[in-house]
């Protein structure tokens, strides 16, 4: 009996710690907006890369435009993380149209790197009479270090650019609508790996002595300018270390529950010599 009632102990320990460890797994859920005043990000957007509009995941961007003209937005993505991009874009009126046009967004690191889409509708052709058109691009999740010949997603700012790739001429000039959302999801542990950047890929980010001379000064750096809402993790922490903590409990407990069952197995039993 004593030894069913240590087995059993030694069972739900291991289902706690489990438990434990569980919500960073099992977090598949866009990050959700704190307020619905949050979810206000900027009105218009930039032409290059240096002049994107900066937003936060949960906030929704937009911009009036002609079409033919490359919009830019820049957000932040964090070790982790698992960004989704949505863009709709709000066409001009049918009656002025010529035909079918071709709308297409892509996502680039802080090196510029172009990042592909794991999946999503990254490119879609609305005909003459649609509306509106939809676009969606759901990024890799983001690492905290990786091979320096590698396209692997790093901590840092990410940049939208949406444009039309294909429309009539007469259709170039005319005015259209776009906004665009990024939720991002926790992937946690099943992603990390070890080490980690020494800072992140935010373009414009000052060096070591800079980024000194500046916090003497009062003034921010361009990493902590570019940092999500919660600031960067740098990749320190991830729910691995509360499964690696669990395993090493439930081994324990496997081999004290193994000693239990075991103990005295192999030793005869002492019989009192007769009188």
């Amino acid at each position: 009996m004593r030894t069913v009632r240590t087995l059993a102990t030694a069972a739900l320990a291991g289902a706690a710690l489990l438990g434990l460890a569980a919500p960073g797994a099992t977090a598949d859920s866009p990050t959700p907006t704190a307020d619905p005043s949050a979810s206000a990000g900027p009105t218009e957007a930039g032409t290059t890369f240096r002049t994107a509009a900066r937003f936060l995941p949960g906030q929704q961007a937009s911009a009036q435009a002609a079409t033919g003209d490359y919009l830019y937005w820049v957000f932040p993505a964090d070790t982790g993380q698992r960004p989704t991009v949505r863009a709709t874009v709000t066409l001009p009126d049918a009656d002025l149209r010529h035909g079918s046009a071709t709308w297409r967004i892509d996502v680039y690191d802080g090196l510029r790197r172009r990042q592909p889409c794991m999946y999503g509708t990254q490119s879609r052709t609305a005909a003459k009479e649609a509306a509106t058109v939809e676009l969606a691009c759901v990024l890799r999740p983001v690492r905290a270090s990786a091979d320096a010949w590698s396209n692997d997603p790093l901590p840092g700012s990410y940049y939208v650019r949406l444009t039309v790739t294909s429309l009539p001429d007469d259709d170039l000039g005319q005015p259209f609508d776009a906004r665009i959302g990024v939720s991002t999801v926790d992937k946690g542990g099943a992603y990390a790996t070890d080490g980690g950047l020494a800072a992140p890929l935010v373009p414009g980010a000052t060096t070591a002595d800079q980024a000194e001379a500046d916090a003497d000064a009062g003034r921010s750096s361009a990493v902590e300018a570019a940092a999500p809402e919660d600031g960067w993790s740098s990749g320190w922490w991830s729910d691995r270390w509360l499964w690696t903590a669990a395993g090493g409990v439930l081994a324990a407990l496997a081999g004290v529950g193994g000693y239990v069952l075991t103990r005295g197995a192999g030793r005869p039993s002492r019989v009192p010599p007769a009188a």
